[in-house]
């Protein structure tokens, strides 16, 4: 308390729930909570289990058990799944995943047992501070610009071309698609990468709707414009404008 106020000792993102008042800072690392989506990096295959970096405190755990297996078929994990491991995912692939618990010293632990979770393919990773992505029902999105984007709860959000649905129960959600990506498809995830870096350069939060504005803000602009400071402040002031009109 001082002069009768109360002051926050971070400077942050206010968030109210009834009567509790908290701050979440700017610059934090990622707490993960059930139900999260994250996007995350292999770095250690282990017994039955793969370590993933998720930007917390602690690596994230990935069990064999808590992943489909190509063809889809539900049975106990054998010895054979266990020196499969690296056929599956190995150092340095990318996942998308959800929280599915939580463990007593902070460490999560994930599954992709949905055919929308598994291993990413072509993209653009583009990491941020957790704070500024803010928590919607979901957190896949096909934009109408032509690109997917996931925007991890953990502040990794991956920007990748469309895909076309297949039946790809077979694969488990390990196989990914390697084919040369058009040109076309590469300058809007370009843009998209450089609309994100700049919202989160004026520290504005991240979900669908900002993001398709700011890319509509930066069309009559280069992309390797996009990242200059004079044109990042117009198209990020045009963004926060129209979101304020949306409100009302």
């Amino acid at each position: 308390m001082s002069e009768e106020k109360l002051l926050a000792s971070v400077a942050g993102v206010v968030e109210r729930v009834n009567k509790l008042i908290c701050v979440r800072p700017l610059k934090t690392r990622y707490y993960g909570e059930v139900g999260d989506i994250v996007v995350g990096r292999i770095t250690e295959v282990q017994q039955k289990r793969w370590k993933v970096e998720t930007n917390s405190r602690l690596d994230s755990v990935l069990l064999l058990s808590s992943v489909n297996l190509p063809g889809g078929e539900l049975r106990r994990r054998s010895a054979e799944d266990e020196l499969a491991m690296r056929d599956y995912l190995q150092e340095g692939d990318l996942i998308s995943a959800e929280v599915q618990a939580v463990y007593s010293d902070g460490a999560l632990s994930l599954h992709t047992r949905s055919l929308k979770y598994g291993k990413l393919g072509q993209g653009v990773l583009v990491q941020v501070s957790p704070s500024l992505v803010k928590r919607r029902k979901t957190h896949f999105h096909n934009l109408p610009c032509g690109a997917s984007i996931i925007l991890g709860n953990n502040g990794f959000i991956w920007i990748y071309p469309p895909i076309e649905q297949k039946d790809d129960d077979e694969a488990g959600g390990f196989i990914t698609n390697l084919e040369p990506v058009p040109l076309a498809d590469r300058e809007v995830i370009s843009r998209l990468r450089n609309c994100i870096v700049s919202l989160v350069s004026h520290k504005m939060m991240l979900y669908d709707t900002s993001v398709l504005y700011c890319y509509e803000a930066s069309l009559s602009h280069q992309i390797k414009d996009i990242l200059k400071p004079e044109v990042m402040d117009e198209i990020v002031f045009g963004t926060r404008q129209r979101l304020l009109e949306q409100e009302g």
